[in-house]
């Protein structure tokens, strides 16, 4: 079962790759001006409340306690920090749709008209309301800002970033959706410490969170959709504790970090992922096949090596082929153990 998953997932990127390899030079040229128009007019109208505030430890306490489903085994839920005020989780529930805007494949977001892309988002948050009404829903553009590349580039590291106005755009349509914004990234040959810094402008803004890709992380000078790559908790740190110092000077309400996860491999010594109340960490189960399947993938790399929250990806087109039998229904994934605090559709 492992292999088959891994397969599919490298089947599907590499498609993904060969289509944006083409527009390498352009995106790299137009990629180092920032929009500052976009990015300072936008407000974190999405948390629920105050980085100055007191957070809610009771409720907090009961919402972290339903996410855990009733688990007896200790895992769930999770040890951690309290977070600061204005942490989004475990007091809502994300729906996120995921994309590039350069790519009708990549992703919903990137394959739908602005209007239709929206209207069908609200439509996945309506039934979230539904089959949670005690747990608020918010919306969230997931864009690609960094995509693995096929060929190596002028560097040799198989990865183009997305020009800022680009991204300018989905913070545009962000603001006038009311949804938070996660920004991913697919490092290829490069690493989380050279590329997070690049996206500061816009990880300072409160409604602005983070995404890791380990499956294109290839330290070895490997092409990336021809193995699946790996983060180790090093490399995740990286991450957590640049977030976690945006956190704390520019006194914002804690950052997410969702990282991709459906092999063994792709993330290594979990346990060292740090917790800190700056930084809350969602694993999200990636791989697309049967229910079977994903319920199996979730259950041995998402529940069992547990670390903060937790996600569960929809993929409308490969979860839906011949030999699959149709997509998870919110009903259907609130019976996971844990809960899934973040759901993503490609």
């Amino acid at each position: 079962m492992n292999k088959k998953l891994l397969l599919q997932g490298t089947i599907v990127l590499s498609a993904a790759i060969i289509i944006l390899s083409c527009n390498n030079t352009d995106a790299e040229k137009k990629g180092r001006t920032v929009d500052s128009a976009a990015t300072t007019t936008t407000t974190a109208t999405a948390s629920p409340a105050s980085p100055t505030t007191s957070i809610d430890t009771v409720l907090y306490n009961k919402k972290m306690m339903e996410l855990a489903n009733g688990d007896t085994t200790g895992l769930w839920p999770q040890k951690m920090p309290y977070p600061l005020a204005g942490a989004i989780l475990p007091y809502n529930r994300i729906v996120a749709f995921y994309g590039n805007l350069y790519s009708t494949r990549m992703g919903i977001l990137g394959e739908l008209p602005k209007a239709e892309m929206l209207k069908k988002l609200q439509e996945e948050v309506d039934k979230w309301k539904v089959a949670d009404p005690s747990t608020p829903v918010i919306q969230a553009l997931h864009y690609i800002a960094m995509t693995a590349q096929g060929s190596p580039g002028k560097d040799g590291k198989h990865r183009m970033r997305m020009p800022f106005h680009q991204i300018d755009t989905i913070m545009k349509w962000a603001n006038e959706s009311n949804s938070i914004v996660f920004l991913d990234i697919q490092v290829g040959g490069s690493t989380v410490k050279e590329e997070i810094v690049l996206l500061e402008p816009y990880l300072k803004l409160p409604n602005v969170h983070f995404g890791l890709d380990p499956e294109f992380s290839l330290k070895n000078g490997e092409t990336p959709g021809t193995k699946i790559g790996n983060f180790n908790a090093d490399d995740i740190n990286v991450a957590v504790d640049y977030l976690a110092e945006l956190v704390r000077k520019n006194n914002l309400p804690p950052k997410l970090l969702m990282v991709h996860r459906f092999t063994q491999g792709m993330v290594s010594d979990y346990a060292r992922i740090k917790k800190l109340p700056e930084v809350q960490v969602i694993m999200d189960m990636d791989g697309w096949g049967d229910k079977v399947l994903k319920k199996s993938t979730y259950l041995r790399y998402i529940y069992k090596e547990p670390v903060m929250f937790t996600g569960f990806k929809i993929f409308y087109k490969n979860d839906t082929r011949k030999d699959k039998n149709g997509l998870f229904t919110p009903d259907e994934l609130m019976k996971l153990i844990p809960r899934p605090s973040y759901i993503q559709f490609q």
